[in-house]
């Protein structure tokens, strides 16, 4: 079942930056209400579904959630040094991307407008509260410290003010957050050894990952085998990007060097047979995000992602978001692409939510009761 590009920006439409209670028109003319139970309402279309479901997220980066209008606003804080736009409606042009390295590019830009306590603050809050809108009940998202602290950002400062959003999102919101420190492979190692002092010296209460992000190409994995080996030792769960915009090995290499107990995308996987019998057989799971593969050339067409050959090779899929405002989307756009090109019922979209818990960093009890909270679900809207 092929699925155009024009059919998916069409999937994504007006699915974001929902105000908590306000009426989204979905593309089939379907009306939603965000954050609200589905069951009992006259709308049966899978976004419907989607919209109401319960659902954790494990592929999302913290400064590449922040709605337009928090950008805009921080722009307009720090306008004279920016490139940044002001006007939320012409972002949208901002973030469309030439490649892979011009995304780094602007999602850079849009660090650099992150200058003190306050703004990590509001942004995080900001980004629970675009959750919340979603019916997503756990995150663990994914934070860069290093460029944060490079930039000014006093240390324990960072540190207090992600974890002060954290728990206020929990008490006021539900929505369970959990940290990954990533390198920016892009810095180099000196970025690396900061990271790995930071999560292992100053980790806050919230942390449980350690990652890898930025550019693959010239940047080979096996160099920051030290700092994964720190983490890990300090009892931090690996969770580096791999096979994003190169090729098997670079998956290959985060499993036998950096330990990797889920991989970050691992779009080219399916390339090697071997590779994928090997993440079926030690059931490592893959963070797929289809609108963001397509978004920076990753993938070239959306009939073309590679999900469907994951899914059927027996992979533990999950589907996330990766940078949902920078993309145009949200998770639950990501569930409605996947559904499409998986041709999937709601118990199917269900199986993927169910995914999503059984490959995160919860504990049993977290696990169960969230996976709980989906059957439930389903079984209400089978029975409505």
């Amino acid at each position: 079942m092929g699925l155009s590009w024009a059919e998916l920006r069409d999937t994504r439409v007006e699915a974001r930056r929902r105000k908590k209670g306000t009426t989204v028109v979905q593309p089939d003319g379907s009306r939603i209400v965000p954050h609200t139970s589905r069951i009992g309402s006259t709308d049966r279309s899978i976004e419907a579904f989607i919209a109401g479901m319960p659902k954790a997220e494990l592929h999302v980066h913290h400064v590449g959630s922040a709605s337009p209008r928090v950008v805009a606003e921080l722009a307009a804080r720090y306008a004279g040094n920016s490139k940044v736009p002001t006007d939320p409606a012409a972002l949208a042009e901002y973030f469309t991307f030439t490649d892979f390295a011009h995304f780094i590019e602007v999602y850079l830009s849009v660090v650099d407008l992150v200058r003190d306590a306050e703004d990590v603050r509001a942004l995080t809050y900001g980004v629970a509260e675009d959750m919340a809108r979603q019916n997503i009940r756990y995150a663990e998202l994914t934070i860069t410290p290093y460029s944060s602290v490079r930039r000014g950002i006093p240390e324990v400062a960072f540190m207090e003010a992600i974890e002060d959003a954290r728990l206020r999102a929990e008490k006021e919101l539900g929505v369970v957050l959990r940290w990954c420190f990533d390198i920016p492979g892009e810095a180099g190692l000196r970025s690396a050894e900061e990271t790995a002092r930071l999560a292992t010296e100053l980790g806050p209460e919230g942390l449980v990952s350690f990652g890898l992000g930025g550019p693959e190409i010239g940047v080979p994995r096996p160099q920051f085998k030290p700092y994964f080996d720190r983490a890990r030792a300090a009892g931090l769960h690996s969770v580096p990007h791999a096979g994003e915009t190169t090729g098997p090995e670079t998956v290959w290499d985060a499993i036998r060097m950096l330990g990797a107990e889920r991989i970050g995308h691992g779009t080219q996987a399916v390339k090697d047979p071997a590779l994928l019998d090997h993440l079926g057989e030690h059931r490592i799971p893959l963070e797929v995000c289809p609108t963001s593969n397509i978004a920076t050339r990753a993938v070239e067409r959306i009939e073309d992602h590679p999900i469907k050959r994951m899914v059927d090779a027996g992979l533990l899929v999950t589907v996330n978001s990766d940078d949902p405002p920078m993309f145009g989307t949200d998770l639950n756009t990501e569930y409605a692409v996947a559904a499409r090109l998986l041709g999937l019922d709601e118990a199917g979209v269900a199986g993927l939510a169910r995914n999503a818990v059984e490959a995160s960093f919860l504990d049993g009890a977290g696990k169960t009761r969230l996976t709980g909270e989906i059957d439930a679900y389903l079984a209400g809207w089978q029975q409505a």
